[in-house]
């Protein structure tokens, strides 16, 4: 080409989670049954959704008004049922319909929430994060995201004073993401860490944005906590969806709750660059926007979320209790999403580890995956090849430490159970081989 159209931050355009099923596909016309346990899909992996949310949906596809544009922030009625149930939280940041904006899935959102900010003012992210916070926080301005690190050995929290630090000597950091629910660690921050955040992004002129797709999906002890009941006066961003909680990932359906975006002129008109930025794609899908009020709103709603968080908290619990056995990683207990992760500890590989696998063919595409791939990979490779399980590398994750995560998502607990054995087996043969 006449001059060069790529751009200054393609290179860290990376989704392991989808990456790693290429390499399985290939496996798969090896002749290997694959397992998915890579992607946050609950549709995919046979959840059925309720039969009342189904009928909700099945009225609405019948309501010709289902069919159209809708405003580009969003169905109003939802816009205003939503901000009412942000303004009855306890001790919560007010906020009106306006300050509710519709996209197509938290992807969509987090796209704007990086791509829309000056590209040399930089969100503190934590490590590991989900790469789609990372990905496109680099891509922005070509450089590599600033993280403070979450400790597998305390609990995945973070240290706070690291990321005081981090922002002293980064003059150029502007916000702080964090996903709570965090995937992929499963991790709930505790309201004394949101509160720390907070005072630390008004003490640093800063604002928030937090990914809240997994809000609802709690457990262990842990309870939702939303950033409009912590962020007080502090310039913030939520953003939640429906793909995690109904759940429904195809609608791709998710929102932004902006949260005291006048108490900074600099922060309002970077909300306003957001807005318009979704009037140049028209608005957002209408159909499931104005499924919420209906679903949010019915008396069976909180049944259905308790129950989920119910069956998560016993794959999480049954999962930790095999992993735990294992000499040689670190793993937490989760308390939300449905992710578990697992971390191996530092100086535990080298390069002959190998798991056994039958075909002469699949030995030999693994082996060449594996040359030159970190620890974790070399893992992930031996796992599908010789069990079929294909999990994410947790360097996947703009990390450098060592892993994989696996979903918690199987409904078949005799399958389940054996899915979680087999990697169990798998860790011990791999470390020791």
């Amino acid at each position: 080409m006449r001059i060069n159209l790529i751009h200054e931050g393609a290179k860290f355009l990376e989704y392991e989670i989808r990456q790693i099923v290429e390499h399985a596909y290939k496996m798969r016309e090896m002749g290997k049954d694959i397992i998915w346990e890579n992607i946050g899909d609950p549709i995919a992996m046979k959840e059925e959704v309720e039969p009342w949310i189904k009928e909700i949906v099945q009225d609405l596809v019948a309501d010709s008004a289902s069919w159209g544009y809708c405003p580009t922030r969003g169905i109003l009625a939802t816009r205003e049922f939503l901000a009412h149930q942000v303004n009855v939280r306890e001790n919560g940041v007010q906020v009106t319909p306006d300050d509710i904006i519709f996209f197509n899935g938290v992807a969509d959102a987090i796209d704007k929430v990086y791509e829309l900010a000056h590209r040399n003012a930089r969100i503190l992210l934590p490590t590991p994060v989900y790469s789609t916070h990372s990905s496109n926080e680099s891509k922005r301005g070509g450089y590599q995201s600033l993280q403070f690190r979450l400790d597998p050995k305390n609990q995945w929290l973070p240290d706070m004073d690291e990321v005081r630090n981090i922002i002293r000597y980064n003059p150029q950091i502007s916000g702080i993401g964090l996903v709570n629910p965090d995937n992929p660690t499963g991790i709930v921050y505790p309201r004394e860490i949101l509160e720390e955040f907070v005072e630390i992004a008004r003490q640093n002129d800063l604002f928030l944005v937090v990914d809240e797709t997994y809000s609802h999906i709690c457990y262990n002890g842990a309870k939702t906590l939303h950033l409009s009941q912590v962020a007080h006066d502090v310039p913030a961003i939520a953003l939640r969806g429906i793909s995690k909680e109904y759940p429904w990932p195809g609608a791709r359906c998710a929102w932004m709750e902006i949260l005291n975006k006048n108490k900074d002129e600099n922060f309002s008109t970077y909300i306003d660059s957001i807005l318009n930025a979704k009037m140049l794609e028209v608005c957002a899908t209408t159909l499931p926007q104005l499924s919420i009020p209906k679903v949010f709103g019915s008396p069976r709603y909180p049944e259905h979320l308790k129950k989920r968080a119910g069956i998560f908290e016993k794959r999480a619990n049954e999962a930790y209790d095999l992993f735990r056995q294992v000499d040689g990683i670190w793993c937490h207990r989760p308390q939300g999403a449905f992710y578990f992760s697992v971390v191996f500890d530092d100086h535990v590989f080298h390069p002959n580890q190998k798991l056994r696998i039958e075909s002469p063919q699949l030995r030999k595409f693994v082996d060449q995956l594996c040359e030159n791939a970190p620890g974790d990979k070399r893992f992930v490779y031996n796992l599908l090849g010789s069990k079929g399980i294909c999990v994410v590398p947790l360097s996947g994750f703009a990390t450098d430490k060592m892993g994989f995560r696996v979903t918690m998502l199987n409904r078949d607990d005799e399958k389940r159970k054996q899915i979680f054995t087999d990697i169990t087996e798998a860790m011990r043969e791999f470390l020791n081989s």
